[in-house]
Parts: C-alpha cells; sequence; structure tokens
C-alpha cells in the first residue's frame, strides 16, 4: 500500500512570521518559494524610480480619487486559501482598493490595476512566468515586464496575448490607465 504524502501548505500568517535572514520568500497558492536575497544593480533601481516617477506624473494629473502608486516590492496578498502573497517592485492600486486598505498594513489585500516586474540578472524565466501567470489569474488587470538590459516592456493582460514594445516605441495604459502615454525609451533615461 502506498501512501501519498501532501505536502502542507503555507499561511501569509506563517510567511509573515518567517525569520529575516537574508531569504526573499513568497508564496503561490500556498506554495512557499524563496530564493536569495535580489541584489538589484543601479539600472533597476533607476528603472524603478524613473517609473514611479512617471506613473505618479501622470497620477497627478487625473481627478481625485486617484489611487496610490507603490514602490519597492509592495506587499499583496492575491488570493486567499490557499494564499498568494508576493512583493511587487512597482504598482498601481485603484482609489477604491486604497481607500479600503489602513495605512498601517504589511500586506494590501487585493489585486492592484498595475503590477511593474523589472527584471534583475537573478530573476529565472520560470519564476518570472509562474509569478505573471499568477497575477493575471487573481485579478491584475495590467501587468508591465521591464528589461532594463535590452530597453523593452512586455505588456500582459488577462485575456490577452502578450506585447512587447521596444525603446522606439510608445506605451499606453489603456483603458486601465486613462490618458497614460509615454515613449518606451524615456522609462530608461
Amino acid at each position: 500500500m502506498s501512501a501519498i504524502l501532501r505536502k502542507r501548505l503555507t499561511t501569509t500568517e506563517e510567511l509573515l512570521a518567517m525569520p529575516k535572514d537574508g531569504k526573499k520568500r513568497w508564496l503561490i497558492r500556498g506554495k512557499l518559494r524563496e530564493t536569495a536575497m535580489t541584489r538589484h544593480n543601479r539600472r533597476h533601481g533607476r528603472t524603478e524610480g524613473r517609473v514611479a516617477q512617471i506613473l505618479n506624473n501622470w497620477l497627478d494629473g487625473r481627478p481625485e480619487p486617484r489611487g496610490e502608486v507603490l514602490t519597492g516590492e509592495a506587499g499583496f496578498r492575491l488570493r486567499r486559501n490557499p494564499d498568494t502573497s508576493v512583493g511587487i517592485d512597482l504598482a498601481y492600486i485603484s482609489a477604491e482598493l486604497a481607500a479600503a486598505t489602513p495605512e498601517d498594513v504589511w500586506l494590501i489585500d487585493g489585486a492592484p490595476t498595475l503590477a511593474v516586474e523589472i527584471l534583475s540578472p537573478s530573476n529565472t524565466h520560470e519564476e518570472v512566468t509562474e509569478k505573471v501567470r499568477e497575477y493575471l489569474e487573481a485579478g491584475v488587470a495590467l501587468l508591465w515586464v521591464i528589461d532594463p538590459d535590452l530597453f523593452t516592456v512586455q505588456v500582459h493582460r488577462p485575456d490577452a496575448r502578450p506585447t512587447l514594445f521596444n525603446a522606439d516605441q510608445e506605451l499606453t495604459g489603456e483603458p486601465h490607465l486613462p490618458g497614460f502615454r509615454v515613449p518606451v525609451a524615456s522609462l530608461f533615461e
């Protein structure tokens, strides 16, 4: 007789209680993912700051209520039972989600309208693919995977094939970021 061993799923609460020991951890449907802490290079940091600046400039021109732009591995619980809890390089959350989220929480419960992942040398294809799939299935309306080495943005939407934009093209956020337009090259200046 064979026994099937089922690995116990991890909760977000257990994830948050884990030690700060130099490892980056996240949950995908209750399964713990763990890597060595990513060391971002200057290009990554500069790109993240630039994209945040451009998004905040767009947001400042929108009528109230505006939502928020969050940076620095902003914590999100995208799904419960089993939990998917991740840190996103940069995100835009709607005014409704911002209003429903207390200022002092570690994780935002819900999906951002826009998630931005900026590739680092340590990212694997499998890791990025898994996150893209999970973000879209959890309700992220728009996802940009930015490659600061190749000066490209891969745009993902739930029911469409990905689209690749290069430095000679213009990136838009319609319909989720009304009126947002930017030359891709300006993301890397």
